[in-house]
């Protein structure tokens, strides 16, 4: 029998920002569009599974970001041990999806082979990619590598039973996104292969990217491994904490459920 998961999406950070700044090629609407910070936690069949790791205080507020909650306290109040977590999957390495491994110090990660490579290479040599990754983040990811604690896929993998990652690419070499069976259908966590409702829904782009062709045909990548719109889950849009209900009572704008309907 298949599986069927909670996920829970658990907001730890918050950037205010024009709307200039979340697409390639700029915006003419001068509005705000803030970025919310996300990890996920998927809960069923006895695991526990955390999608991305975000960063810490000390990190985001040298970037000019808002830590609003601690990733432990927002893992804790829905009742899950981060010293007690055993698989972690890893969208990519930028520094906002990288950080707080120290949290899990019994997990095993789950990477694209290339995002590796990426994160390691030549590329991250220029400044305008390197300063999207968090250098002390990417040693502590190698050396995981070398405690034997990172799992390498090339593409499409299985994680656990009704959980399953897909390379997407564009905005880093190795982004990938996770498949989750849950009781109203696969729902994506699109992570950044679409930071906004805006990027998918429009056919537009966010402006740190690795290849755009491969942001856009991902698009098209989401939505049939959905197998519907509404059940994709974009990586950074404020907007999903208001679709979806809260986790519970008292963790409104803070904790939501992904598993459950969203409102229209």
């Amino acid at each position: 029998m298949t599986t069927h998961y909670e996920i829970f999406a658990i907001k730890y950070g918050h950037h205010p920002r024009p709307a200039s700044d979340n697409f390639l090629g700029g915006d003419a609407h001068d509005v705000n569009m803030p970025l919310d910070y996300f990890v996920w936690a998927i809960v069923g069949g006895g695991r526990t599974i955390i999608v991305d790791t975000g960063f810490d205080e000390a990190v985001g507020t040298r970037r000019g970001r808002t830590t609003v909650k601690p990733v432990r306290a927002g893992l804790e109040a829905i009742g899950i041990d981060p010293d007690s977590v055993e698989t972690v999957i890893m969208s990519h390495l930028h520094y906002d999806h990288s950080g707080n491994t120290e949290l899990f110090p019994k997990a095993r990660y789950h990477l694209q082979d290339c995002e590796m490579a990426y994160a390691t290479g030549r590329c991250v040599c220029h400044k305008v990619i390197g300063h999207s990754f968090e250098p002390d983040y990417i040693v502590s990811m190698v050396r995981k590598n070398f405690a034997g604690r990172v799992e390498f896929h090339d593409g499409e993998g299985e994680v656990a039973p009704g959980v399953t990652v897909h390379h997407i690419g564009g905005h880093t070499k190795g982004l990938q996104c996770v498949r989750v069976e849950t009781a109203r259908g696969p729902v994506v966590i699109a992570a950044d292969a679409t930071h906004l409702y805006a990027h998918i829904d429009n056919n537009r782009v966010f402006p740190v990217v690795y290849n755009v062709a491969e942001v856009l045909e991902g698009y098209k990548t989401l939505k049939k491994l959905a197998g519907a719109p509404q059940r994709v889950v974009p990586g950074h849009d404020p907007d999903v904490l208001r679709r979806y209900p809260a986790a519970k009572a008292g963790l409104e704008g803070w904790v939501v459920r992904l598993d459950a309907e969203p409102r229209a």
